[in-house]
């Protein structure tokens, strides 16, 4: 496949993606909520990337997260935290999308 997608390289980050992909809006929200926190894992530098991200893509782009700024902003998050962090949080949110809460759930 030449044009793989930033997560299909792990297949946990694959899967844990393309589960909350196929989820209601209310999980969507929820798992929102949760990758926010990867704020407090990245760096400064990390974010600033974000939000230029963020303004590239926002409504303009084609990928399932682009037309929600918050989970945009959540996934790319996501992508640009360092791969330990990375994997911590897919498989939290694996757990958390399987058991259908994140209540208590952190990264």
């Amino acid at each position: 496949m030449i044009n793989k997608r930033w997560y299909d390289s792990d297949p946990i980050l694959k899967e844990a993606l393309e589960l909350l992909r196929l989820q209601p809006d209310e999980t969507k929200t929820e798992a929102k909520d949760f990758l926010l926190q990867l704020q407090e894992q990245v760096a400064g530098e990390v974010i600033d990337h974000v939000y230029e991200i963020i303004n590239t893509y926002q409504g303009k782009g084609n990928r399932w997260y682009d037309n929600d700024p918050m989970m945009l902003k959540a996934v790319e998050l996501l992508r640009n935290a360092p791969a330990s962090i990375q994997r911590v949080a897919a498989l939290k949110l694996l757990v958390a999308l399987e058991q259908k809460s994140f209540e208590g759930v952190e990264i």
